[in-house]
């Protein structure tokens, strides 16, 4: 009978302790949509707001030019800029019913222009690297930087129109004065970013290093430059966004081909839907080159925002 009682109360007491495990583990979690797909559907989500927005903005400006609300030579039509922008990139009469045909505009096409002022813009800003990230390491950890930083700061104070007629002096209104001109505007901000990577290293990064035996040249190799190599990233996206705006101010004087020299030369001659088939142009690439330079920056630096 005592050995029944206790089988019982064994039988209970096991009984028990499975319902309480049963409680404390409820079972494997519902499958929620993984990290990938939650990116997937951000990025969607953002599509269909930016393509909502823009079809909402050009609807707005169809209405305001349709109902003839705005001159047409100060606002022209959505389908007259497309127009514009089409032939700009194609052969065509030089005027109803003539039979003399030209290229695009001014002799080039508007993809042309386009790729003649980044072709300028590589240059400029290719020299602020070359030169701008060596003259920063090299301030950012000598006496240079006490010497030389109010001239960077003057430098970086003036403004691109400033100073494009004493290039043109110096130079002639050819592609080395824009080339110089964007180099000067794509110069400050990478040597001011690489100079501020520099100093946020953290001493005891470099401390550890020296502890090691490592010399001057593999401390600034293994630690310093990685380190700012973030900002130095940073600092050519600024410079290229500063440089791509300059683009106009360059290609005033003898900017054919350009894109920005288009964009002048056709508001001077009142071409109101050539002018903003150009901005849209030159923003696009702008959207386009700071995209391809974040691009950049991730197979670079993929452990910015990490540590």
């Amino acid at each position: 009978m005592a050995q029944t009682q206790a089988a019982a109360a064994s039988t209970s007491a096991t009984t028990r302790a499975t319902a309480v495990v049963d409680a404390a583990d409820p079972g494997p979690a519902p499958s929620g949509p993984g990290p990938r797909e939650v990116r997937r559907r951000q990025r969607l989500r953002r599509l269909a707001l930016h393509t909502t927005s823009l079809a909402v903005l050009v609807l707005g400006w169809w209405m305001v030019t349709r109902a003839g609300l705005v001159r047409p030579l100060y606002l022209p039509s959505p389908g007259a800029v497309w127009d514009a922008l089409v032939r700009a990139n194609t052969d065509h009469p030089i005027s109803p019913g003539s039979e003399r045909v030209v290229r695009g505009e001014q002799n080039y096409y508007l993809w042309e222009h386009l790729l003649a002022s980044l072709q300028r813009i590589a240059v400029g800003v290719g020299g602020g690297v070359l030169l701008g990230v060596p003259l920063g390491l090299l301030m950012g950890t000598t006496w240079l930087g006490t010497l030389l930083e109010p001239y960077l700061n003057f430098l970086r104070s003036l403004p691109p129109l400033a100073y494009i007629g004493l290039l043109i002096v110096w130079f002639g209104i050819g592609d080395t004065s824009k080339i110089w001109l964007l180099f000067l505007a794509a110069f400050p901000p990478i040597a001011m970013s690489t100079i501020s990577g520099v100093r946020g290293v953290r001493e005891d990064q470099v401390n550890a290093v020296r502890s090691l035996g490592a010399s001057r040249r593999q401390v600034l190799s293994a630690v310093v430059l990685p380190a700012t190599l973030p900002e130095v990233l940073t600092g050519v996206r600024v410079a290229t966004g500063f440089a791509w705006t300059t683009v106009v101010a360059a290609e005033i004087a003898n900017g054919i081909p350009g894109i920005g020299g288009l964009a002048y030369l056709a508001g001077e001659q009142l071409q109101s839907a050539l002018v903003i088939a150009c901005i849209v142009v030159i923003g696009l690439a702008a959207i386009a080159l700071d995209l391809g330079l974040k691009s950049l920056e991730r197979v670079l630096v993929p452990w910015r925002g990490k540590a």
